[in-house]
């Protein structure tokens, strides 16, 4: 066994293999609990995995018509979905009837679909029975997967969007509709591009499982392992080490997998001993360790699954919400980092001993090539590559640089020796992962199209966009502040991309109404909807952190939301003033060709200051520790700071002022 190997053994020994085994609980709640298969069965689901990621990755580079490649593309979900995930936990690691019946069903359904050709689409206002009976079947399906998938509550959820498409006569105002017959129900979600089969299964098909197999790729390669021993050996050696390494890995390893529990969960195996080691209390090292894996689903190059869609709802480049998530991204990992620099000080941190694996120097020069997956999607974008195109080259890229040495190679150098058992290939496990990691994802989306389908309809957005603004009163503020409340409330029960696609349609025409630039109001939307990631009940990833560290996992999640409040100010800037939206770098590369730069260059540096001022007031240490009315004007400075207005920003600036002298003036306590 190398250093390498031992150093990485024992810190991984500190960890209870029971902590391990609920953490992974965690993640089985967001991504479902799936089989582990033997034999035929094992072989069965490989096959079909490999297939369908080989179809997608044919689809980017070929021409399959837009019908056909959802249609197909939820087919494969489908049948992957009811033989990875079981109907109840009982019956895990095995395949019952039902399974394969549903799995027939599934097919049959979306045969029934292709082979109809045009005719099918043409009669969706006067579906035939058939028509009725392969559409209730399919929402049924799509209602099953999600539940094996995510749980019960998304389910609900379309059941009661619905319920409400078929019962509008008899609500109240100002909810009321003349109410829709479940065969134009089905016309519109099975039979047309509009409802299960629209846009947020158009973004699964096409961008999100590309994504997951590039994920896969990096992950098999070994792409994940480099990045948590480049930070080790960058940031080790000082007090602030560990939990500046923690923030760096973080962004490492998230930015190309956009999994906040994933990336928890994987980080704080190997990252908790060496926080206890410098003084972390369990709790706030599990915050820590949650508000690095949240970081993973707003930065680039991949973000989460809603990133995607926002690029498809508003009809604008990847590239321009990738432009977009830059400096909120770096203003969030600023913050982090003043928490953990202030974490040192106000709690002694003392320096670990920490073995560095090898010199950033050595790991370098021996996988520099793994740095390229972090850059090559954009690079191909900056070309004028479409965003498939580009996750496409990013993939084959990453192919042909993990031949670089053989301990990375997807492809095995001893290719002819392992001929007879295909299955251990790192490339087809890789190829395996890449479309068994989209399913949850998958069957969210097309539960989310019941949804859209369903507002599409009704009208319902526009007459909650109404509701929310006559309770504002017409405010901008008000109106915003209602919106991350409605936000967040449904990001409590749903996942991050369902809470974004619910609220996008229901919630962002309110924002535009009052002014707001669309581009704006849905990164808003975004923001908040990943507050769902470390709010209770659903907050996965603080609670993944508790059960590594053995911290409670209530009071990690109000560490988690310590360290990440200062940077969720951050959406208020960009939609309560123009000169805000240079935070998002005015929301296009041809808008930034005309901007003021120095107008963001000064919403830049004054949310920088906000920040800094609400860390330190959060933490109740700037200079040294605050007492109360230095923590209260700090926090108010940070409050201030977050308007984007002169009269504010000063305000704020000579509030941050006022607290620092009276620190500096201030007696110092004598030493015990």
């Amino acid at each position: 066994m190398t250093d390498h190997q031992a150093e990485r053994a024992q810190l991984s020994a500190d960890i209870d293999a029971a902590a391990l085994q609920k953490a992974e609980s965690y993640i089985e709640q967001e991504e479902g609990a799936a089989n582990k298969l033997k034999g035929w069965l094992a072989a069965t689901v490989t096959l079909v995995a490999v297939a369908m990621s080989l179809y997608h990755l044919y689809s980017a580079y070929s021409i399959v018509p837009a019908q056909i490649l959802r249609a197909t593309h939820l087919a494969f979900v489908l049948c992957l979905t009811f033989l990875v995930f079981p109907i109840a936990v009982r019956f895990r690691h095995r395949v019952m009837w039902w399974d394969w019946l549903a799995v027939l069903l599934s097919i049959a359904v979306i045969y029934y679909l292709i082979q109809g050709g045009d005719d099918f689409t043409d009669r969706n206002t006067t579906p035939l029975p058939w028509d009725i009976f392969f559409g209730i079947s399919l929402m049924a399906l799509v209602l099953e997967a999600m539940r094996r998938t995510t749980g019960w509550i998304m389910p609900f959820v379309c059941l009661a969007f619905i319920a409400y498409a078929l019962a509008g006569p008899w609500l109240p105002e100002p909810w009321t509709h003349k109410g829709y017959e479940v065969g134009r129900l089905v016309g519109v979600m099975y039979m047309t591009l509009e409802g299960i089969f629209g846009v947020a299964l158009d973004v699964s098909s096409t961008l999100i499982i590309l994504f997951t197999i590039f994920g896969a790729f990096l992950q098999y390669s070994g792409a994940g392992k480099f990045y948590l021993d480049f930070s080790f050996s960058a940031m080790g050696g000082k007090p602030t080490g560990a939990g500046r390494t923690v923030v760096l890995a973080s962004f490492l390893l998230g930015g190309p997998s956009g999994s906040g529990v994933a990336t928890t969960v994987t980080l704080g195996s190997v990252a908790y001993p060496m926080l206890a080691k410098v003084g972390y209390e369990r709790n706030a090292a599990g915050g820590l360790l949650a508000a690095g894996g949240l970081g993973a689903i707003i930065s680039p190059p991949v973000l989460g699954a809603a990133a995607f869609l926002i690029a498809e709802f508003l009809k604008i480049s990847y590239l321009d919400v990738l432009l977009m998530a830059v400096i909120p991204t770096i203003l969030f990992y600023f913050a982090l980092f003043l928490m953990v620099e202030i974490d040192a000080r106000k709690y002694g941190m003392h320096e670990a001993v920490i073995q560095k694996v090898d010199t950033v120097w050595n790991l370098t020069r021996k996988y520099w090539f793994h740095f390229l997956s972090l850059i090559s999607i954009v690079v191909f974008m900056l070309m004028g590559f479409s965003p498939v195109m580009s996750v496409f080259w990013a993939t084959v890229a990453s192919l042909v640089t993990s031949m670089f040495r053989r301990d990375t190679a997807l492809i095995p150098y001893d290719l002819f020796r392992r001929l007879r058992h295909p299955g251990e290939w790192p490339l087809v496990k890789a190829l395996e992962g890449g479309s068994i990691g989209v399913l949850n994802v998958a069957a969210t989306c097309a539960g989310a199209g019941i949804i859209v389908g369903v507002v599409t309809l009704t009208g319902l957005g526009l007459k909650f966009s109404s509701i929310v603004i006559d309770y504002a009163g017409g405010s901008l503020l008000l109106t915003a502040l209602f919106t991350a409340l409605v936000v967040w409330i449904v990001g409590l029960a749903v996942p991050v991309t369902a809470s974004y696609i619910i609220c996008a349609v229901i919630a962002a025409p309110a924002l535009t109404k009052l002014g707001v630039p669309d581009f704006a109001a849905h990164m808003f939307i975004f923001y908040y909807a990943v507050l769902s990631e470390v709010s209770p009940p659903t907050a996965l990833s603080p609670f993944a952190a508790a059960a590594i560290t053995g911290g409670d996992p209530y009071k990690t999640t109000l560490q988690c939301w310590k360290y990440v409040t200062p940077a969720f100010l951050l959406p208020f800037m960009f939609v309560l003033d123009p000169s805000g939206l240079g935070l998002l770098l005015m929301g296009s590369t041809k808008a930034l060709a005309t901007a003021n730069w120095w107008s963001i260059a000064e919403v830049t540096l004054t949310a920088a200051l906000g920040i800094a001022a609400l860390a330190a007031g959060f933490q109740g240490w700037a200079l040294r520790k605050a007492n109360w009315f230095e923590r209260a004007l700090l926090i108010a400075a940070g409050f201030l700071l977050a308007y984007p207005s002169w009269t504010t920003d000063l305000i704020g600036i000579a509030l941050v002022v006022a607290a620092l002298a009276i620190q500096l003036l201030r007696p110092r306590p004598l030493p015990a």
